[in-house]
C-alpha cells in the first residue's frame, strides 16, 4: 500500500501574519506558512516554488504549541519576500 502524494495546494495551508513574521519578511527575506502535518521539507519547497513562482534557499520546520506545523521559508536573494507578501495580501 503506497502513501498518497500530497498535492501542492494541500501542502500549504495559509501564511502566518504576526509582527515577528512581518519583520522577518523585510530583514531575512523569509516568509512563514502553516503547512500540512504530513508534508516534509522537500514537498514544502516544491509546493512554494510551484505555487508562488519563486526559488527557495532554505526551509526550517517546527511544531508550535497549538499543534500546527510551521514552515519558515527563506527565499533566494534574487527573489523578494516582500513582493510575495504583497501578492498574498500580508503587507
Amino acid at each position: 500500500m503506497t502513501e498518497k502524494q500530497l498535492e501542492y495546494f494541500d501542502v500549504i495551508e495559509y501564511p502566518i501574519i504576526t509582527e515577528k513574521t512581518v519583520n522577518l519578511i523585510s530583514t531575512n527575506n523569509r516568509i512563514s506558512f502553516v503547512v500540512n502535518k504530513k508534508a516534509n521539507k522537500s514537498q514544502i519547497k516544491e509546493a512554494v516554488e510551484k505555487i508562488y513562482n519563486v526559488k527557495v534557499q532554505k526551509i526550517n520546520v517546527l511544531h508550535d504549541t497549538r499543534n500546527r506545523k510551521k514552515a519558515m521559508v527563506t527565499l533566494k536573494k534574487e527573489f523578494d519576500a516582500q513582493d510575495l507578501a504583497n501578492k498574498l495580501g500580508i503587507l
